[in-house]
């Protein structure tokens, strides 16, 4: 099995950033993508960035221009730069890997316990 542990979340005024990690605890045999999501009260779980193994990003319209993605294979690790954040931003943020961890295992979505991201006004 494996592990996704996030940090990097907190407290941060409004204009201000945060750069979140994520990191697996081995190495996968293949990833698809890799992601992160958002889920605010009462809201449904949202995404908000993807990369593919190629290195092809994907961005909710809300945090264009904005948030940025990125990993570091060497340290199994997923990144999210967030910037100039918004109150609107406030959500508890979930990484997502999609991959295999044996050549002969199934494809499966591992997902990280949540990080608690705050934009105060």
């Amino acid at each position: 099995q494996v592990q996704l542990v996030e940090s990097g979340g907190g407290v941060v005024q409004a204009g201000g950033s945060l750069k979140l990690s994520c990191a697996a605890s081995r190495k996968f045999f293949r990833i698809n993508d890799m992601g992160w999501y958002r889920q605010a009260p009462g809201q449904q779980r949202e995404l908000v960035a993807a990369i593919t193994s190629g290195g092809s990003t994907n961005y909710a319209d809300s945090v264009k221009g904005r948030f940025t993605i990125s990993t570091d294979n060497a340290k199994n690790t997923v990144y999210l730069q967030m910037n100039s954040l918004k109150p609107e931003d406030t959500a508890v943020y979930y990484c997502n890997t999609e991959g295999k961890i044996t050549p002969w295992g199934r494809t499966t979505h591992y997902w990280g316990q949540g990080t608690q991201v705050t934009v105060s006004s």
